[in-house]
């Protein structure tokens, strides 16, 4: 007999609530819906941490194919003649695609969970990568919205006390793709290729965007097969013996899209993870146009700024996380404003330095800071309102592929350097916004205070509102 077919429990007369899995590997909080406290990164075990992998693997592979071919734009401008703004319009089609895409996902989830989510997606953009290269970018664009169920499935499985350092790990190591890419891309099957088409550019780099496709199609039908929506089973399941009501995903986005904080963080975000996505296509064009750097060593360097991801976009969330149980909502606020500055300043620094040594060095610290404020920003996503966390993820996620549309504009019709000033002057900017953001139940930056405080897995009143409700 199966987990789901064994009969309810009763004790003293009244049903016990159905769950797939009757113990965990991992400790979780009962009145946070089974979600779990820890994190507990070398186990595979489900539902929490099986989750937890095949998440930020989705994404991976996702980022992997969004920018397979960012680094190999140099090679396709000059193999097929077209222009700088060209290249940049295919740039922008390629995030620009995904933004409708995140908007949609978001109640999706909220209504049919993250892993039937990823799959569909997955599933359609390892078709898309095969297609010809006209309508290529544009297909592999839906690649990006995998990050809304990536974010979602996190926060499901996940306690608040962890929760944000659990999505931004998730999403950093998805992240991580985008580094990645550039290396195995641009510095390895691209020339790997080239040799078996005897020096053919053309044939090598239409031929190299079809081994993501294969990859896609297979983790797709695994994670689907392998994994749980929440930690007591999947959505059907629990709809179907009642420990989920139905979810409307129309009355899901209406909450999210009603709330001014999701649109403070969609600002925020834009200027943080639309500047990862820019710097994407943009870093290995900038180091052989710049600084004369070949194509393979070019992609080599920019890929260092996907490789933060492995543990930059952590740390912001950990830092988030650290400040939440010393300071409340008000230190993540803070987190999030401290990490925007730093990363608004290192990038009109980045667009002064003029030697190759110094510009690495300061892109290594400018993507610490990006990917920083990335995880920040998914510490506070959770709280702004917990029943319809999955829109509020794509309406804020939709916010980063903006970003990187109205930033890619600046790169298709300016210089490098008035772009990036641009884009440093608005990230600061965005900065200073953490001021406008009010959750209810918990302070803001300078005015309130949080309601409720977090001690271990249960949230204890704090005294005065104790007194307020004996009174």
């Amino acid at each position: 007999m199966s987990e789901t077919d064994k009969p309810t429990i009763v004790e003293a007369g009244e049903p016990v609530e159905w769950k797939q899995y009757s113990t965990y590997s991992i400790k979780t909080d009962p009145d946070q819906d089974d979600k779990a406290t820890e994190i507990k990164l070398c186990s595979f075990a489900r539902p929490h941490m099986r989750a937890f992998h095949c998440s930020w693997w989705c994404f991976f592979i996702a980022f992997f194919i969004w920018f397979a071919i960012a680094p190999l734009l140099s090679e396709i401008r000059d193999d097929i003649g077209i222009t700088k703004q060209d290249v940049w319009t295919s740039s922008i089609v390629g995030v620009g695609g995904t933004i409708l895409m995140r908007f949609i996902m978001g109640p999706m989830c909220d209504k049919y969970g993250a892993r039937i989510s990823l799959d569909s997606v997955v599933r359609f953009y390892s078709y898309g990568i095969a297609t010809g290269l006209a309508v290529l970018r544009l297909f592999i664009g839906v690649a990006g919205s995998t990050f809304v169920p990536c974010q979602y499935w996190s926060s499901r499985m996940f306690s608040k006390e962890v929760v944000g350092t659990a999505n931004a790990l998730c999403g950093g190591w998805g992240n991580l793709g985008g580094g990645v890419t550039q290396l195995v891309m641009g510095s390895a099957l691209f020339p790997l290729f080239k040799i078996f088409f005897d020096g053919d550019s053309e044939m090598a780099w239409r031929t190299v965007c079809v081994i993501p496709a294969i990859i896609a199609m297979a983790s797709g039908i695994i994670v689907y097969r392998i994994s749980d929506d929440a930690p007591k089973g999947n959505y059907v399941d629990m709809k179907k013996h009642g420990t989920m009501p139905e979810v409307s995903a129309a009355a899901s986005f209406r909450s999210g899209a009603l709330n001014l904080n999701t649109w403070v963080l969609f600002v925020q975000y834009a200027c943080c993870f639309g500047v990862e996505l820019t710097m994407n296509n943009a870093a290995a064009l900038y180091f052989k146009d710049e600084f004369g750097q070949s194509t393979e060593s070019a992609a080599a360097i920019a890929s260092i700024f996907g490789w933060m991801n492995l543990f930059a976009r952590g740390l912001g969330g950990f830092t988030s996380d650290k400040a939440n149980a010393k300071m409340g909502m008000r230190g993540r606020l803070w987190v999030q404003t401290i990490f925007l500055a730093l990363e608004g300043a290192l990038v009109l620094v980045f667009a002064q330095t003029g030697s190759l040594v110094g510009a690495i060095v300061v892109m290594i610290f400018f993507s610490l800071n990006v990917q920083a404020a990335e995880g920040a920003t998914y510490g506070i996503v959770p709280y702004v309102d917990p029943a319809s966390t999955g829109s509020i993820s794509g309406i804020v996620g939709a916010g980063g592929n903006t970003g990187a549309v109205c930033f890619g504009l600046g790169f298709r019709q300016l210089s490098y350097e008035k772009a990036f000033n641009i884009m440093g002057y608005s990230i600061l900017a965005s900065a200073f916004m953490s001021a406008l953001i009010n959750i209810k139940g918990h302070a803001s930056m300078f005015w309130g205070k949080d309601e409720i405080i977090e001690k271990g897995i249960l949230a204890v009143p704090m005294p005065e509102a104790e007194e307020e409700i004996e009174a």
